[in-house]
């Protein structure tokens, strides 16, 4: 075929495509789109792809999609990635068609990916997961259950969370490598998602599909402010909207049972002032929750005071200096009250905008640094932390806090 018989027609642009790639089945489906639209159209490529080549690039892009035209191209199949030109049959690359070389062709040709090229597509990792489990995958990945992945799973989100808080942090040289680190957090959060999916899968329970479907339905469904006729002008009207539109899910999935709380389904494995955090919003969402902030900032001179009766009535137990509790019972009520403060404490940070769990991490990290910094002055000056006085040490913490505000400006 040469150009001069080139029709433009789909028929001819397939069978074109086809005398660049004998193996090209349509029964197994192919996509044929123009260059302009591609950053909004669902391109897989692990299958064929006709690339019509226009020159209006659209700024229209697919939700959670970055790019269009040859920089999004380039990103799916790679710069080396070997294309056909239409309707010549000239073999060239991505990398030289998005600069320029394309020439007069009328469209490009990109055969479909084999699964461990085609790492853009949303159906490699599902293709993954089940190479992983078969029969001659990898011994560890066919041992995982459920239950056996569940550590996993809070592990790699808990370092989501960090990476998150990097990426905050991070100066304008730092980010890069911020964004990148975040970018492969979710990869790791999204791989258990899909693990649990596929073990479900060979159970015969559920599929990837399934996850989808529902979890599309639960946000539209409570989201009637949105997708339907609801009113809601303030993330407070959101949360309410949330509560009624959950108790009713609760009350449909337990009918016949003990009706459902607007407590139950707080994880009892969540980090304790996280747990803390969810139930009191989820309290405070049905109406249970101080009128002003006065009376949180109240609640917790009485829960201190009340902690530091506990402590007296347990006799001021100190595992520094040996001194033991009275007994085991005042001790456990002593826990009990610490308990309510730091609860109390969680109220205070969530009504002012502050999640006490990241406060807690941030301060953690803080007294890492600091103390390394004291560690590091320590030793500049051949003193020993486990010989020195108190005094001594607590002079080295106050110059490694303000040397350390000192760096911040």
């Amino acid at each position: 075929m040469t150009a001069n018989g080139f029709n433009g027609s789909l028929d001819a642009l397939i069978a074109a495509a086809h005398g660049a790639d004998e193996s090209l089945n349509l029964t197994n489906g192919i996509t044929v789109v123009a260059l302009s639209q591609c950053g909004a159209t669902a391109i897989d490529t692990g299958r064929p792809l006709i690339l019509l080549v226009d020159t209006a690039p659209s700024a229209t892009h697919l939700p959670g999609r970055l790019g269009t035209g040859w920089e999004l191209i380039t990103r799916l199949y790679g710069a080396d990635r070997a294309v056909t030109l239409l309707p010549s049959g000239r073999v060239s690359t991505v990398a030289a068609c998005g600069s320029g070389g394309a020439g007069e062709s009328q469209a490009i040709y990109l055969a479909g990916l084999d699964p461990l090229d085609a790492f853009a597509t949303p159906w490699t990792m599902p293709w993954l997961s089940a190479r992983l489990r078969a029969p001659d995958g990898c011994p560890w990945d066919r041992e995982q259950t459920h239950s056996s992945l569940a550590k996993h799973f809070i592990e790699e989100a808990w370092e989501l969370h960090d990476a998150i808080a990097a990426l905050e942090s991070a100066s304008e040289g730092e980010r890069p490598r911020a964004i990148a680190d975040l970018a492969e957090e979710l990869g790791d959060v999204l791989l258990q998602v899909v693990l649990h999916a596929q073990i479900a899968q060979e159970r015969g329970d559920f599929d990837l599909a399934d996850v989808q479907d529902g979890l599309v339905r639960k946000i539209v469904r409570r989201h009637p402010h949105v997708f339907g006729d609801a009113s809601a002008e303030t993330t407070r009207d959101v949360q309410r909207n949330w509560e009624v539109i959950k108790a009713g899910e609760r009350a449909a999935a337990g009918e016949g049972e003990k009706p459902k709380g607007a407590l139950d389904g707080v994880s009892r494995g969540l980090p304790a002032l996280s747990a803390s955090r969810e139930l009191q919003d989820r309290a405070s969402a049905v109406g249970y929750d101080w009128p002003t902030l006065d009376g949180v900032r109240a609640k917790i001179s009485e829960e201190l005071a009340e902690l530091d009766e506990a402590l007296a009535e347990a006799g001021h137990p100190d595992q520094i200096t040996s001194t033991l509790a009275s007994s085991a019972a005042a001790l456990a009520h002593a826990q009990e009250e610490l308990g309510d403060v730091l609860a109390v404490i969680v109220n205070l940070g969530r009504r002012s905008g502050i999640d006490a769990e990241a406060a807690l991490r941030a301060a953690n990290d803080k007294f890492r640094r600091r103390f390394a910094e004291v560690e590091r002055r320590a030793a500049t000056r051949g003193i020993s932390l486990k010989d020195a006085d108190f005094t001594t040490l607590d002079a080295l913490w106050d110059e490694a806090k303000a040397a350390e505000r000192e760096a911040k400006g």
